[in-house]
């Protein structure tokens, strides 16, 4: 077997290849535009090769002779239908059987400010003629390190997400649910909804950073209004201030909240607790 893993040098596909290393696959190919970045995981048996979306030569020679291309989500917003077509015509040129791509909660159905863009991959991926598996990822619970920040400065973590729910999930489990996936042809022409075991409150999040921190947190709602002038007032620029209140009223409508039990059965155990990965990823940046 020989697997081409995208964005290998950015976290999540960095936790696949390691992954897929750990799991004794010996043809691991790891492709990333900054290829100094993955010295580590060539010294560890991984192929480090470049790869850029925007440079045809580099899918093709990056994808030659490989059985799997792990497609890893860009992260250049707007652009990223483009990137990923060109991936994937790049895997059905190069003979590649089967693609497995991590796309956004419900994504063909929901109104999630990040799905469009995943929707129209999927579409690519469904005219491809290729064998696929689509990875629904649900956010990152690893997302929630700079909210921490602020609640260790202020005691607070403030959004407009009402009682929302997010079923999150760490990037080392959803690593491994693909490593799952990409180790066994059993789950060909599967699309899986991959969250955490737990849907949680921001009330929640807020009590779980009192642990992480040890100090009082507590989560403040506000206006969408409120909110947005707020991160403007902090720096934000336009675009981003109106990202994360967009992505807040997803969450307040239920577009994160939809737990299912699919990654803790590909892991074969629970997924890790909120409180759990909120310790690890702000470990991580100690």
């Amino acid at each position: 077997m020989s697997v081409v893993v995208t964005g290998a040098t950015g976290h999540l596909g960095r936790l696949i290849v390691e992954g897929l290393l750990d799991a004794g696959v010996t043809d691991v190919v790891a492709g990333g535009r900054r290829t100094e970045r993955a010295a580590d995981l060539a010294e560890r048996g991984a192929r480090v090769v470049e790869l850029d979306y925007d440079r045809p030569e580099t899918l093709a020679a990056a994808l030659a002779g490989a059985d799997t291309l792990m497609l890893v989500s860009g992260s250049e917003v707007g652009r990223r239908v483009a990137q990923h077509g060109a991936a994937i015509d790049a895997a059905r040129a190069a003979g590649v059987r089967r693609v497995v791509y991590t796309s956004a909660p419900h994504a063909d159905t929901t109104d999630l400010v990040l799905a469009p863009e995943h929707k129209a991959t999927e579409e690519l991926l469904a005219a491809s003629g290729l064998v696929t598996t689509v990875l629904r990822n649900n956010w990152y619970t690893d997302n929630y390190v700079q909210p921490l920040r602020q609640a260790a400065a202020t005691g607070e973590i403030v959004g407009s997400v009402g009682q929302g729910r997010v079923a999150s999930a760490t990037r080392a489990d959803l690593a491994a649910g693909a490593v799952a996936v990409l180790t066994t042809d059993a789950h060909d022409g599967r699309t899986y909804e991959l969250t955490g075991d737990h849907a949680w409150t921001h009330d929640e999040l807020a009590a779980a950073a009192s642990q992480v921190l040890g100090r009082e947190v507590v989560y403040r709602d506000v206006t969408p209004d409120e909110q947005r002038a707020g991160l403007l007032a902090a720096g934000l620029d336009e675009g981003t201030a109106g990202f994360v209140v967009a992505l807040d009223q997803n969450i307040a409508t239920g577009a994160l909240a939809d737990a299912t039990d699919t990654l803790r059965t590909l892991l074969g155990r629970p997924t890790t607790s909120l409180l759990d990965g909120l310790t690890a990823a702000w470990a991580a940046t100690a």
